[in-house]
């Protein structure tokens, strides 16, 4: 197979999302974390008139689409309870979603998916593929949204003891085919479906790295896939210094963009991350490497 025929190939299995634009290119999806306990910003944006300015500086800096969440998923936190996360997240959604922006809503609970959807949200991006609240996928369909599918074992707190694996890539495709299964059984239009192969969900850093490499195995899901890997500890194990110190969240942004560059290449449809612009720049070049079809 010729390497123009392979980048063809690649640049195809990126995939468009019933719903949502065709961008051409890798999209890019900023973060907002409207929590006090992020491990990335830990606060930063908790307030709701911070958490807008934030989300609408990220559309300012190349971001495609604004993923909204209102519980932390790093290791060891604590759930908050549905109150609580509606309080944060909708009143947020609302407002980016009236100023033009296009709104993802991250959260593992229905009817905070539905009441950010009826907000405004245009597709409901779940960590736990729907295994957390088993409302999520019924209430999914019936949004008519898109959705993204993570590769998920587990709740925060103890979620680390589950990574155990033989095959990290086989099992995360197979865990995720059984869910695309479900949300397909539940009338979830295929076109509707992204995955996630949940990078440092359940993963050690070889497990997270393994899965960046082999992320032409994941397409063989025929889904557009999303790779969220910013920040990440991972990327903090790459980067460690000789005394095996990571650096903080925030200075992986460079490695981040890497990372992102890598992914739009491999025919990734998104990729999320917290730092927009160096991101959007780097999805561009991946494009411009691609030849025409």
């Amino acid at each position: 197979m010729s390497t123009a025929v392979h980048r063809s190939d690649r640049r195809r299995g990126r995939g468009a999302v019933e719903g949502l634009p065709d961008w051409d290119r890798c999209a890019v999806m900023g973060v907002v974390n409207v929590t006090p306990d992020s491990f990335s910003d830990g606060g930063h944006w908790f307030d709701t008139a911070a958490a807008v300015k934030r989300g609408l500086s990220l559309v300012a800096d190349g971001a495609d689409l604004v993923d909204v969440g209102g519980e932390s998923t790093r290791p060891g936190a604590s759930r908050v309870d549905e109150d609580e996360e509606m309080r944060r997240v909708i009143p947020v959604v609302r407002e980016l979603a009236a100023e033009g922006a296009l709104v993802s809503v991250d959260t593992m609970r229905a009817t905070v998916a539905r009441c950010a959807v009826e907000a405004g949200a245009v597709l409901v991006n779940d960590v736990s593929g729907g295994l957390a609240d088993l409302g999520m996928i019924p209430t999914v369909a019936d949004c008519g949204v898109p959705f993204v599918l993570m590769h998920w074992r587990g709740f925060s707190h103890d979620m680390n003891s589950r990574a155990v694996y033989g095959d990290v890539v086989a099992e995360v495709v197979a865990e995720l085919q059984d869910r695309v299964d479900a949300a397909l059984a539940a009338g979830i239009a295929a076109e509707r479906l992204v995955v996630d192969p949940g990078l440092g969900f359940a993963k050690e850093a070889r497990h997270d790295l393994a899965l960046v490499a082999g992320l032409a195995d994941l397409r063989t899901l025929g889904r557009p896939v999303l790779v969220g890997g910013s920040r990440k500890r991972f990327l903090g194990h790459v980067l460690a210094g000789p005394d095996g110190t990571p650096p903080p969240a925030r200075a992986r942004d460079a490695a981040t963009s890497a990372l992102s560059a890598i992914a739009a290449h491999e025919g990734a449809w998104a990729v999320r991350v917290h730092a927009v612009r160096a991101t959007a720049d780097a999805v561009r070049v991946a494009r411009a490497l691609t030849p025409p079809e």
